[in-house]
């Protein structure tokens, strides 16, 4: 710093200027003339998410985003969720909101008064009163004050869920936000105020509420709204056994004793078992079954799933032969290309489609088949593998991502096959107005399982995050409704038990990382966790394909 001045430099243009001392982040983008695909909403400051309102004081490097990036959606999202409380408040104070999950490419909300949701009329005041505070433009004003008058004062309001959760943090000093003389918490920075959220929609879904925000792809519009009966029924059906269990939010789980702690890890086991038994019993019913597709995206537990899944059919008289779409790709020379230039073998075009068909006609057909290997060091495929055909009894158990694809098992008949979608569908909340994103749960996993497994550090697999969601958007979600069945692979407690793990090595990714916001955005969703002890957790639970410790081989 010199005659106060400071040095900034600028990620968004490469370019380093000096600027006065106190400038805040959104006079530094009206200096730098920063232009993105929409309005700048928030800043990496040395890789830290910050509001737009904060002055800057000494050097730093800074990144201003839009909607179109992860973190813009984030802030989007928050500010929203705080508008509509705010909204509520004004006019339905009688009314609860609890932010959920993401579905139908949007956030399911609760709006409720006991049993009772918002009317019609009642939503479409609701939405006329939000677009009355976007209009005049009010601030989200940032406060950091010491942790015990923070928590002393929400729970003067009667916000005891929120005190409860700070009870939990470790900081002397805690943050939260005040819109228009209503204060909140909030895990992460808001816009600067209300006019920075023209655009969204509130409709009724089901028996909730869908926020629309603005599209990654096109900032200028809101997504298309996509029914998920199949997995809303999943969703729900998690949240009424954690109510029953008494959960809604991570601190019910923080205030739990060891003794009843282990008890509630082993009733989610059991849940865990007894839907497996329940899908597996669908599969004998249905008799016609010769082959069952599992599919689902990046660390959804499918191969423990299939395990799994495979004992309870053994238990029912029916032997389970493997068959892995993995031996099926294309030779290395004819694996399609991705935007970039790179093979893409996410694609269901890396797959021999026409070889896989012939071999799945045949064998539901009772020939015999020579299943090929595929060889990942030379890229070429080899038979070396004793031929076989499916008995009487037997039926195929094909895990991959393009299981639900229609054009995978186009060569066998509907009656022939069952499609199985299995994902991680976090219900846990952190409370009412801050969600965990399901994705969230099964980066965790593959960090832990990359580090453990693979050779790969927390910051390698977090930039690689990134081209696995584009993978899943492209080949996994579009097809979930297609299943007959949806298994939720998440445990409400197992981020209690991946805890220590995952925070040791997200501390490893270095600050000048790009993986950076990512991991620090992770570790401050993991302080609200107490850990769970490792030998809390069974054996053949499906955590510990990522964990260790398995009583299967993988």
């Amino acid at each position: 710093m010199l005659n106060n001045r400071i040095e900034i430099i600028c990620r968004n243009n490469d370019k380093r200027i000096e600027a006065p001392v106190g400038i805040t982040l959104r006079e530094l983008a009206l200096l730098l003339r920063i232009e993105l695909k929409s309005d700048i909403i928030a800043a990496f400051v040395n890789n830290r998410l910050t509001q737009l309102d904060t002055p800057l004081h000494r050097n730093r490097t800074v990144e201003f985003l839009d909607v179109t990036s992860p973190g813009g959606q984030r802030v989007y999202l928050r500010s929203m969720t705080m508008l509509i409380y705010k909204a509520l408040h004004d006019i339905f104070p009688q009314y609860t909101l609890q932010v959920e999950h993401a579905i139908s490419n949007g956030f399911l909300m609760s709006i409720k008064n006991g049993d009772k949701t918002l009317s019609d009329a009642e939503l479409d005041a609701l939405r006329m009163h939000m677009d009355e505070l976007i209009e005049a433009d009010l601030p989200y004003v940032a406060h950091s004050e010491p942790r015990q008058e923070v928590i002393r004062a929400f729970a003067e309001r009667g916000d005891e869920d929120t005190a409860e959760l700070l009870r939990n943090q470790k900081t002397y000093y805690t943050d939260y936000y005040d819109l228009d003389g209503l204060p909140d918490f909030y895990q992460g920075a808001l816009a600067p105020s209300t006019g920075y959220l023209r655009l969204y929609g509130l409709q009724r879904y089901m028996e909730e509420f869908l926020l629309l925000i603005p599209s990654v792809q096109d900032p200028t519009r809101l997504p298309e709204a996509v029914p998920a009966p199949k997995l809303y029924a999943t969703f729900q059906e998690h949240l009424r056994w954690s109510h029953i269990l008494g959960i809604h939010h991570v601190s019910d789980i923080d205030k739990i004793d060891q003794r009843h702690l282990s008890l509630l890890v082993k009733v989610t086991e059991a849940l865990h078992e007894k839907k497996i038994a329940q899908i597996a019993e669908e599969i004998v019913n249905r008799r016609t079954v010769r082959a069952i597709f599992i599919a689902g995206p990046s660390s959804s537990g499918k191969t423990t799933f299939s395990k799994r899944l495979s004992i309870q059919l053994g238990a029912s008289g029916i032997i389970p032969r493997v068959l892995s779409l993995d031996d099926y790709f294309v030779e290395r020379d004819q694996t399609p290309l991705d935007e970039n230039g790179k093979h893409d073998f996410e694609s269901l075009y890396a797959l021999d489609l026409e070889l896989f068909h012939q071999q799945l006609s045949e064998l539901i057909a009772g020939k015999e088949i020579a299943p090929p290997t595929y060889n990942f060091e030379t890229g070429k495929r080899e038979y070396n593998r004793p031929k076989f055909s499916l008995k009487p009894s037997e039926v195929l158990v094909i895990e991959g991502i393009h299981g639900l694809n229609p054009e995978l098992s186009s060569a066998i008949p509907a009656e022939n096959k069952f499609l199985i979608y299995a994902s991680a569908l976090t219900t846990l909340t952190i409370n009412n107005h801050n969600r965990i994103p399901t994705t969230d749960t099964r980066l965790l996993r593959r960090i832990i399982r990359d580090m453990k497994y693979r050779a790969y550090t927390a910051e390698n697999t977090i930039l690689r995050w990134p081209s696995v969601r584009r993978g899943e958007e492209k080949w996994i979600f579009p097809f979930q409704e297609n299943a007959d069945a949806v298994f939720n692979s998440a445990l409400i407690t197992e981020t209690f038990a991946i805890k220590s793990q995952a925070e040791m090595a997200l501390s490893e990714v270095p600050q000048d990382s790009d993986a950076f916001p990512e991991a620090s955005r992770l570790l401050r969703l993991l302080q609200y966790f107490k850990p769970i002890p490792d030998q809390a957790i069974p054996l053949n639970s499906l955590i510990r394909e990522f964990v260790g410790g398995s009583d299967f081989h993988y």
